[in-house]
């Protein structure tokens, strides 16, 4: 059994070590330290933390003047709340103007669980995408999401990263490289090329798994960097296998799978799946019981890249 630990886990780890590097990092939170993990920062360096209570949008507005001054803010809420309450402050006084503030959200997605359709951010991706200037970031593991706190912060600009509630496996070990913008092959393929996203890396590659005891050949990239999406590794796995399906956490509607579907239609068209929620809301129940009930699993992954390879 891998080895089980939560993104969010990782960003109050990275936070805190980075804390004492750089003295310009100061983080946010609007009352949610205690799940965001942003209190390991906030005990760590009380000066630099600041709880701006249930009020998110005058979170990111904060986030914004502090940044004016030099400063390099994380702004940390959950999901839904940093991108659709928010959506207006972090465009206008955010994106607009080009200032340096991580938005780091947690409890993204169906994982989050019990909570329900209200606290489910499946649209989040989508929302940050549209914005000019934002580098939306979707961490595959605990490795890959302190990694893209250390590059956010060398980014000079906003950034999105999405960040989850539940543990999940440890996927890369300590000499793994992320790379902002960089797509990264984690299995060789050469019949069906499998594309995913957080959570979703770890079950693309237990299906290609499934697959090559059946004699297929699945290719596996983390798309880590959703915006700018790798456009190279893209259109190498639409030119060299014989389709693609795309794996994320979220609404088929603009996020993973619609930024690659508009890169192979540009550049080199194949026939693409799209694997995510339907143009519907999520509901309570357990997390893992959920990514079951939606299709994103295993066997929707297998059936959508039969799918595929019978035409």
């Amino acid at each position: 059994m891998a080895n089980m630990i939560a993104t969010r886990e990782a960003y109050g780890e990275a936070l805190k070590e980075l804390g004492g590097k750089n003295k310009d990092i100061v983080v946010l939170d609007a009352d949610l330290s205690g799940s965001t993990k942003t209190a390991i920062f906030a005990k760590a360096y009380p000066d630099r933390f600041f709880n701006v209570g249930i009020a998110e949008q005058n979170l990111m507005a904060t986030a914004a003047g502090l940044a004016t001054t030099g400063k390099i803010p994380f702004a940390s809420t959950f999901a839904v709340f940093a991108t659709g309450r928010a959506f207006e402050i972090v465009r206008t006084s955010i994106c607009y103007p080009k200032l340096n503030v991580k938005i780091a959200a947690t409890h993204a997605g169906l994982t989050v669980g019990e909570d329900g359709a209200t606290h489910q951010a499946l649209e989040d991706l989508s929302l940050m995408r549209s914005l000019p200037n934002m580098v939306v970031l979707s961490p595959a593991d605990a490795v890959e999401a302190k990694q893209c706190v250390y590059k956010a912060v060398e980014h000079i600009g906003p950034v999105y990263i999405r960040l989850g509630r539940s543990k999940v496996p440890v996927i890369f070990d300590e000499d793994y490289k992320f790379e902002i913008g960089k797509g990264v092959k984690l299995r060789e393929g050469e019949d069906i090329t499998l594309i995913a996203t957080g959570v979703m890396v770890a079950k693309a590659l237990s299906a290609a798994e499934i697959l090559a005891e059946e004699g297929i050949s699945a290719r596996v990239i983390n798309m880590s960097t959703i915006k700018p999406i790798d456009k190279d590794i893209i259109i190498k796995a639409a030119k060299e296998t014989k389709g693609i399906v795309t794996i994320e956490e979220h609404t088929i509607i603009g996020g993973l799978g619609s930024a690659v579907s508009e890169v192979v239609s540009q550049e080199s068209p194949t026939y693409v799946e799209r694997i995510g929620t339907m143009d519907t809301f999520g509901e309570s129940g357990d997390g893992e019981s959920l990514l079951e009930k939606y299709g994103l699993n295993e066997q929707n992954i297998i059936k959508k890249a039969k799918k595929i390879l019978s035409k």
